[in-house]
């Protein structure tokens, strides 16, 4: 923290309020919240800073905010797990009062999902509490909840299309070159679909492993820097 604070406040030249937002699950224990140099004759630095330790919230005290920010961190705070449904259902009741840009909405509705996934009994009964609202709120809702089925479901062809890609590869490399080494399989799984389908036609010309090793070479020389 103390690092950041002075980071910043050298590129910018401007007062920075240092807080902390912790989203770990445990643990539930107050952290640490200054940061202290000191000798035995002297304190040379006692940087303060605020923490906001989201497991130690209590997330009904949140409800009633018309705030987009505490409708996601809602998502992270002290929930029992008797309450997880309600907690989501409640956040997407807030969401759809909010009246946010699509962009807003996207980000915030997909933090909550992605951090307060319920089991198939607790979607169904979602549903269910869904189908009771008032309808304007309920039309809003119901985009939020297709917007997330319709990314679950494209991740999930994603990841089936890697899968099914892989094990051709795999099938056709020992053919080609023989077995490879554990680190360039490792290699191989941590590319993207159109790499692999790329490596899944480029391998048919490969006659040994050093083919296989210029092509990776290729590959992450090609990949824009971040």
């Amino acid at each position: 923290m103390f690092r950041y604070f002075a980071r910043l406040t050298e590129k910018y030249r401007l007062p920075v309020y240092p807080i902390a937002v912790l989203s770990f699950n445990s643990p539930r224990t107050v952290q640490p919240k200054v940061y202290q140099v000191a000798f035995p004759n002297k304190v040379v630095l006692q940087f303060d800073y605020d923490v906001i330790q989201l497991n130690r919230l209590n997330w009904r005290d949140f409800l009633r905010q018309q705030n987009p920010v505490a409708s996601a961190l809602m998502a992270k705070m002290n929930i029992e797990p008797s309450d997880r449904l309600q907690v989501k259902l409640e956040c997407l009741r807030l969401l759809a009062t909010l009246r946010l840009d699509p962009a807003r909405m996207t980000l915030i509705s997909g933090f909550i999902d992605t951090y307060l996934r319920l089991s198939a009994e607790e979607e169904s009964r979602l549903e269910s509490e869904i189908a009771t609202m008032e309808p304007v709120q309920q039309e809003v809702v119901m985009e939020i909840v297709t917007s997330w089925m319709e990314r679950g479901i494209e991740q999930g062809l994603q990841q089936g299309k890697q899968s099914q890609t892989l094990a051709l590869i795999f099938r056709q490399l020992p053919r080609r070159i023989g077995a490879i080494n554990p680190e360039l399989e490792r290699h191989i799984r941590s590319l993207a679909v159109p790499q692999l389908e790329e490596l899944a036609e480029a391998l048919l010309d490969f006659s040994n492993e050093a083919d296989l090793v210029n092509w990776l070479q290729q590959i992450s020389e090609e990949a824009p820097a971040e």
